[in-house]
């Protein structure tokens, strides 16, 4: 998982008290390039390794999903540190692991390599990917691209670089479910770069299909769910205070004061989602997962 943002702000601001209409701001363009150097800092910190393996499952089921054939070239977009990029390669495809933050790649490097499978990383923004049109047989990525700023080039250049028949598929969080909910608890405390679409977007059926367009005409949308699974909502917090990009830098940002109020909504979220009882912790987390065929020359 990479190239994030930081979360949207909750909406219900008040409106207006006086009848005339209030004047609207100009909305402010986003400088994507500062957003995508931040954007590394932040996943470069921390660890977020410790966090992505326990999301491998998500990985294997999305490979099913597309259907990933021996034999066909798949790329793995915004990889981090490379779950989609085994799952693909444990199903002896030809794969391409492709992320902009290089701690990341070689966290998927030693894993692709403790299990010998043959995989190539590549250091690439997702917006910008150094392949040919049609490059490959299915693009893949595990809570990755939604966090790349640009949604529509996002979505543009994986479409560019699968030929057509091809399978682009991808797993987002939902913003109706506990990661769409933390975000937007770190997001009253980090407001999100002014202008900037939230990555939660990605998790909405409409909004993936409008960055697609005819291609998602038979688009296949499953909302699944994923379990985290801690020892306690403590040990949680501390976990994604330690080793997740954005909730680290958001505790790094912050005074005192404003650490200890986050730290008090993180763990009054994470206690009020936890379904295992007082013994252990266990949280639902809600995810959209997508496969798109390009064309209508589709494999399947």
């Amino acid at each position: 998982m990479s190239q994030p943002t930081q979360p949207s702000q909750p909406a219900g601001q008040p409106a207006p008290s006086t009848a005339q209409p209030a004047a609207q701001p100009a909305t402010a363009t986003p400088d994507f390039d500062a957003i995508k150097r931040r954007q590394q800092a932040t996943w470069a910190s921390g660890d977020f390794a410790v966090i992505g393996v326990t999301l491998q499952i998500v990985g294997e089921n999305l490979a099913e999903s597309a259907d990933i054939r021996a034999g066909e070239r798949v790329i793995d977009i915004a990889a981090g540190n490379g779950n989609a990029t085994l799952a693909a390669a444990r199903r002896f495809a030809q794969v391409v692991s492709t992320d902009y933050v290089p701690a990341l790649l070689e966290k998927g490097r030693l894993r692709a390599a403790a299990e010998g499978l043959a995989v190539e990383f590549r250091e690439a923004d997702a917006e910008a990917l150094p392949f040919a049109d049609g490059s490959f047989d299915a693009a893949l990525s595990t809570f990755g691209v939604m966090f790349a700023p640009n949604h529509a080039r996002t979505a543009g250049e994986m479409l560019r670089v699968v030929r057509e028949g091809g399978r682009i598929a991808f797993a987002n969080w939902t913003p109706e479910g506990f990661l769409g909910q933390l975000f937007k608890t770190i997001g009253k405390y980090v407001p999100p770069p002014a202008g900037l679409q939230s990555p939660l977007l990605w998790g909405k059926e409409d909004h993936v299909r409008s960055l697609f367009g005819v291609h998602a005409g038979d688009a296949r949308f499953e909302r699944r769910i994923f379990n985290f699974r801690y020892e306690s909502p403590a040990h949680m917090l501390q976990v994604f205070r330690d080793f997740y990009g954005p909730t680290h830098m958001a505790f790094r940002n912050l005074d005192q004061q404003g650490q200890r109020a986050l730290e008090q909504d993180v763990l009054a979220l994470f206690e009020g989602a936890n379904t295992a009882g007082p013994g252990a912790l266990v949280i639902p987390a809600e995810y959209l997962e997508v496969v798109v065929n390009k064309g209508a020359a589709s494999l399947h």
